[in-house]
């Protein structure tokens, strides 16, 4: 049976004010460890697999579900991980030591966030197709620095601050190889680290009565 039949029918014996949502009814029985592998998705929408399933049981476990305000585990861990994103998007972050409109109320200690990137040397031999190192590094080193500064936002958050003050970056480069089997020496990729430094702080903003 689908679930937008059940859901209309019970809506159309309540006021709109109490009608059941759809999608989070849906998501209540993905998430509920008695339900959940009852439930599926296709075109047609959410579909209730066995059709024994007591429909007002369903319904009683799913409204004392709203009432209480009962989350499941995933509810919580999807929660968490869209404040953290929210958190760490509004971060903010810079190689100076305060910022203009916020006062610091809270230094945390020095953090830090590493990448690190790989640029084949190429191959050899007469179709030899050699690697531009400058160009395949600055082509890959954004991309690096902002996976240091990712880590570098995370390591602030899990520390519960909001900003990042005295950032920079220390570069590493590698050179590696190692012994082949015909005892002649292989030449692996370069490697390229990034680290992102910096001072977790947590920081509030200015009321404008405050500079008067």
């Amino acid at each position: 049976m689908r679930l937008q039949d059940i859901v209309e029918t019970v809506n159309a014996k309540k006021s709109s004010s109490s009608n059941i949502n759809e999608a989070q009814l849906a998501r209540y029985l993905r998430n509920s460890e008695k339900y959940h592998s009852f439930i599926s998705k296709s075109v047609l929408g959410y579909t209730i697999l066995d059709d024994s399933v007591d429909v007002n049981s369903m319904l009683k476990d799913y409204y004392a579900h709203q009432a209480s305000g009962y989350d499941t585990v995933k509810e919580r861990e999807t929660r968490e991980k869209e404040n953290k994103h929210r958190a760490v998007a509004a971060m903010l972050i810079s190689s100076g030591f305060n910022f203009e409109g916020y006062r610091i109320v809270k230094y945390s200690g020095y953090i830090s966030g590493d990448a690190a990137i790989q640029v084949s040397r190429g191959r050899d031999g007469i179709f030899a197709n050699p690697t531009n190192v400058g160009t395949s590094l600055m082509s890959s080193l954004t991309k690096a620095r902002q996976s240091a500064l990712a880590e570098l936002k995370d390591a602030a958050y899990a520390l519960g601050c909001n900003a990042v003050i005295g950032v920079d970056f220390d570069y590493i480069t590698l050179d590696p190889q190692t012994a082949n089997f015909t005892g002649g020496t292989t030449y692996l990729p370069y490697v390229f680290g990034v680290t992102a430094n910096g001072n977790a702080v947590i920081i509030e903003k200015i009321e404008d009565d405050e500079d008067a």
